[in-house]
């Protein structure tokens, strides 16, 4: 049996649509990385047949992998404990709708075998190509710069789904992270950096899913997000 390197877990809910288009594809782009990937579906509480696709998969490829949560946890959760279950020394995730176009994995993966601590793909920087609406755009662009400004980032692009991690360096992180939900991507960069980890960002090509707008109350949530985080690493010397 081969020995694991790599490990990508794809956090999931609702989508076995999604999961018919992204576990072929994984496992062609996995292969050609390491031959001997674990590719981790965390699927978190859904009730549409989810589980079910994935279990299919399961019988036909020993290196997929079924996280099956009966409750839901929440995207940040739900990633903490893949992560915990990961073989590989190099662990990745990215979204099930394969919105970052995963052709870039070998060059998120190539970033930590060259000594990066953690690598994120980038919508925000020269050599981005990007086909989102006007609306998500400024409210990306807004939610970054509040980032860089309160939080005192390098990065350009926290909340791309497209990461990657030494494996150690990661779990020794964790448990310093709070949030359990959209968040977790952002506080993981901003902690990473705290803490003098080398963090690589680079751009990728990236395509709006369908169906996703942006409400007033998304807007609140970021800054509150961000603010809270302030307290935390400020006041709470956390």
């Amino acid at each position: 049996m081969e020995t694991t390197e790599v490990t990508a877990v794809i956090p999931v809910y609702n989508d076995r649509e999604g999961l018919r288009a992204a576990i072929p594809r994984s496992i062609e782009v996995l292969a050609a990385i390491d031959p001997g990937f674990e590719l981790i579906v965390a699927e978190d509480g859904s009730t549409d047949g989810s589980a079910e696709e994935v279990m299919a998969w399961e019988e036909r490829d020993s290196r997929v992998r079924l996280l099956h949560s009966d409750a839901r946890l929440g995207r940040g959760r739900a990633l903490t404990r893949a992560f915990g279950e990961a073989r590989g020394r190099i662990v990745c995730y990215y979204d099930v709708d394969l919105a970052t176009d995963i052709s870039h994995l070998p060059e998120l993966i190539r970033a930590i075998r060259e000594g990066a601590d953690a690598a994120t793909g980038s919508r925000l920087l020269p050599g981005s190509t990007i086909q989102r609406s006007g609306g998500r755009e400024l409210a990306s662009r807004g939610y970054n710069l509040m980032v860089r400004t309160i939080l005192g980032s390098r990065l350009h692009d926290h909340q791309c789904g497209f990461k990657a991690f030494q494996k150690d360096r990661l779990m020794d992180l964790l448990p310093s992270v709070r949030d359990t939900h959209w968040f977790w991507d952002t506080e993981v960069l901003i902690r990473a950096q705290r803490k003098g980890y080398r963090v690589v960002e680079f751009p990728v090509r990236w395509s709006e899913g369908s169906g996703t707008t942006v409400k007033k109350n998304d807007v609140y949530r970021m800054g509150r997000a961000v603010l809270r985080l302030w307290w935390q690493l400020h006041v709470e010397k956390d």
